[in-house]
Formats: C-alpha cells, structure tokens, sequence
C-alpha cells in the first residue's frame, strides 16, 4: 500500500492477494507463506511502479477489522471459559511469540507444545469414568501427553517449562507423581492447573500487535 504522513495503515492498495489460510496452521507457519508472497508482490509492484500508483485503490470503509494487542496477559489461559479449540487456536495464534501460561501450585508455567487430543484416547476411563472440573491434569502414558481439562473437553500439552524445559513424561515423573503419593487422601482437583491472573498493565508496558490465526 502507499504511506500517508503521520498515518499507519490508511493509504490506497497498490496490489492485493487472497490466500487460504492451511487448516491448523501457526502464526509462525503463516508467516513464512505471506513473507514470499508480499515479497514477490513487492517486487512486481516496483517493476511498474508508476502504473501500480496510477491504479491504486481506497481501502475499504465496510467490514474493516483490527487486529487485538497482545500482551502476557493474553497468554493466561482461563480454563473455565475457554473451549480446547479456543485454547488450541491461542496457542496457534501466539505461542511462537508468547508461551500460554497457567499457574500450579503457586508456580507459573509455560505451556510449550499443545495438540488436539485423538478420539481414541477421549474414550479412556480416566477420563471418562469420573468427573473432574476445568484444569484437572491427567497423564496420559500410551500418548506421553498431559491432558487438561477445559470448559468442553481436553488438550493436550506434550511439553511445559517449569524453571527448565520438561517434557509431559519429566513433568509427571518430577512433579505430578510424586504430588500425589504425598497426598493420596486430596482430592485430585488440588493439584490442577488454575488461571493464572496477571496484574494490569503498567503504562510503558511494551505490547505486541498481531493478527491472531484462528483457523
């Protein structure tokens, strides 16, 4: 698009391409495929450049839509509001960039790798044969996945950062495990993942813009 003075993003469109957006595709993936091809726009833009000034277009005043700003408090993840596809798009959208973050047992931790849970281990009698509330952690050892519950149903986390890089096996081992053998009368509930709540903004606070990948 051509620049206007003291204004971001308002100048006409010089040239202009539609894309599908792969299914299950990350922020990071996306990146790549639309860097070739604005490059490769850029170029044939400034073969012709006074044609392509020539031709420019308004942008559009209908169906106009603004990228959310995303900070770390974007990244908390609310386990009773959020579905695991909403969680698992989040994840798409800005885990390259910002980890999502949950809290257990007053320890933060980053989320690393999340994935769709298979149907076949959906029908686990773990996970079916009890009930169990939004946050609540099971090791799932044929799929080596953490499963978190969510508003709807599960996701699956395959590696966490918690002071170092932990796989969902290392996390178990370490840490969910032996939590439970120390505390095999709690309830299972005690040990869950619980919304992490960050305090405001401070002003100055650097915040990243992005589209997010939702599809």
């Amino acid at each position: 698009m051509q620049i206007r003075p003291k204004r971001f993003d308002v100048g006409p469109i010089l040239k202009q391409e539609t894309i599908p957006v792969p299914p299950k595709s990350t922020a990071k993936e996306l990146e790549v495929v639309l860097s070739r091809l604005g490059a490769n726009m850029l170029i044939s833009v400034l073969k012709n450049l006074p044609e392509s000034l020539k031709n420019g277009r308004q942008q559009p005043t209908e169906g106009v839509t603004h990228a959310p700003k995303i900070s770390a408090r974007t990244s908390c993840i609310k386990w009773e509001e959020q579905t695991s596809e909403e969680i698992f798009r989040l994840h798409r959208a800005i885990g390259s960039i910002i980890p999502l973050q949950t809290l257990w047992m007053d320890n933060t931790i980053k989320l690393l790798d999340l994935v769709e849970v298979n149907r076949s281990v959906l029908t686990d009698p773990k996970l079916t044969g009890q009930a169990v509330i939004p946050g609540s952690i099971i090791y799932h050892k044929q799929s080596q996945k953490l499963l978190v519950c969510c508003k709807d149903g599960w996701i699956g986390v395959r590696s966490v950062m918690l002071k170092k890089t932990l796989t969902a096996a290392d996390f178990y081992n370490g840490y969910l495990h032996p939590w439970h053998k120390k505390n095999s009368q709690a309830h299972p509930s005690q040990c869950r993942f619980q919304t992490l709540r960050l305090p405001a903004k401070k002003r100055g606070e650097k915040i990243v813009a992005m589209q997010q990948c939702t599809k």
